[in-house]
């Protein structure tokens, strides 16, 4: 017999691998690119918070009823107390800036028949970093330094009285009851003590930033005008033996920042907080020696023995030839130590993070001489 072509007829294929119209995209979805201004994460270290306790339930209105027994008298339970707003101190929080502006405690539940009381309001709890100062009306209420300490910020309300509290041989049946109390309500200021290790004190635009990226995975906004840095921001520097260092980006201080010029006295409220400082000059101006006699007098002009902190001197941008030339000239006129770097290009970075390591060995041995636990990150 004459051979005769044979059409098998197979399956379509689960997706169209030929045709464009038909065929289904099968790549993973990409995560949408994230601009560096939603990466930003500034450092908040002052909140004002408006707290408010639950309000307790109100007592239960009821009468006891059975067969056989028509008066079983009042049986209505109290009302559940409120809950309470506790601020927590918790080792794992470094800033406020995720404590929101309005907390409330739970509201506590109305009294029930059978002489059930109404269930209480569950508390809330803030969680605040170590060395949160809560203040009311100027004045500290509570310093929370250890991990796990607690502070009642607002008590919760009472919950109200059913009608079997009035039960008396006067009154058999009372039909009286009261409402909850409503729960305290305060507005505290939560003040961070302690805001970094170090600090990058400098003049604005002297690369302070720019330095902090390079040591750190901060990203702070660096651009080529002044006061581009209006926040601080904190990068941490990992070592191999675990150790952390935090290192905090002050915003630019300008002349009479002792004054509050330039918002100057909340930028140096963070440089008070940090326990050692480093000072950043641009070595590529005239004098640079002069910016850092500049920062020393606002240092001390705010506080009397700010400027007196174990530091370092860096000069910034060594990369440019006029920097190359200052640098003698600096290390003639300043007795503290110069460590010339450029934080664009990454020279001589290992020798500042050498130096940060032996700052923050110091500060721990002089802390734990004194009896008191250093800050660890």
């Amino acid at each position: 017999s004459p051979w005769k072509p044979v059409l098998l007829l197979l399956s379509p294929p689960a997706f169209s691998t030929s045709c464009a119209r038909c065929a289904k995209d099968r790549r993973l979805r990409q995560k949408r690119a994230i601009s560096e201004r939603q990466l930003t994460r500034y450092f908040v270290d002052q909140r004002k918070v408006r707290v408010v306790g639950g309000q307790g339930g109100e007592g239960g209105h009821s009468f006891h009823s059975e067969p056989r027994k028509v008066f079983g008298g009042p049986d209505g339970g109290n009302g559940g107390d409120g809950g309470h707003v506790i601020f927590k101190a918790d080792q794992q929080m470094k800033s406020l800036s995720s404590v929101s502006r309005f907390y409330q405690g739970f509201h506590g539940e109305r009294g029930g028949s059978k002489n059930c009381y109404g269930a209480n309001g569950a508390h809330m709890y803030v969680k605040v970093p170590l060395g949160t100062l809560v203040k009311e009306d100027g004045e500290v209420v509570a310093d929370l330094t250890q991990h796990g300490e607690e502070y009642i910020a607002a008590y919760g309300g009472a919950g109200g009285k059913g009608n079997r509290f009035f039960l008396s041989n006067e009154n058999r049946a009372p039909t009286l009851f009261t409402p909850g109390e409503p729960g305290q309500e305060r507005v505290l200021h939560l003040e961070l003590k302690t805001t970094a290790h170090a600090g990058l004190v400098g003049f604005p635009n002297a690369g302070k930033s720019s330095l902090l990226r390079a040591i750190s995975r901060a990203k702070p906004a660096v651009a080529a005008y002044p006061f581009t840095t209006l926040n601080p921001h904190v990068g941490i520097v990992h070592y191999q033996d675990y150790e952390q260092v935090a290192v905090a980006d002050i915003p630019g201080l300008i002349e009479g920042a002792h004054e509050n010029r330039g918002l100057g006295t909340a930028f140096l409220k963070h440089i008070e907080r940090c326990r050692f400082l480093l000072y950043v000059l641009d070595l590529s101006v005239p004098q640079p020696w002069a910016q850092l006699q500049g920062l020393k007098y606002e240092l001390e002009a705010y506080e009397k023995g700010l400027s007196e902190r174990p530091c370092v001197v860096i000069g910034n941008k060594i990369d440019l030839a006029q920097s190359r030339s200052n640098l003698p000239l600096l290390r003639e006129r300043v007795a503290e130590r110069v460590i010339a770097l450029s934080a664009l290009t990454g020279d001589n970075l290992e020798e500042l993070l050498l130096h940060l390591r032996e700052l923050y060995d110091t500060y721990v041995k002089a802390e734990q001489s004194r009896g008191q636990s250093p800050v660890k990150w």
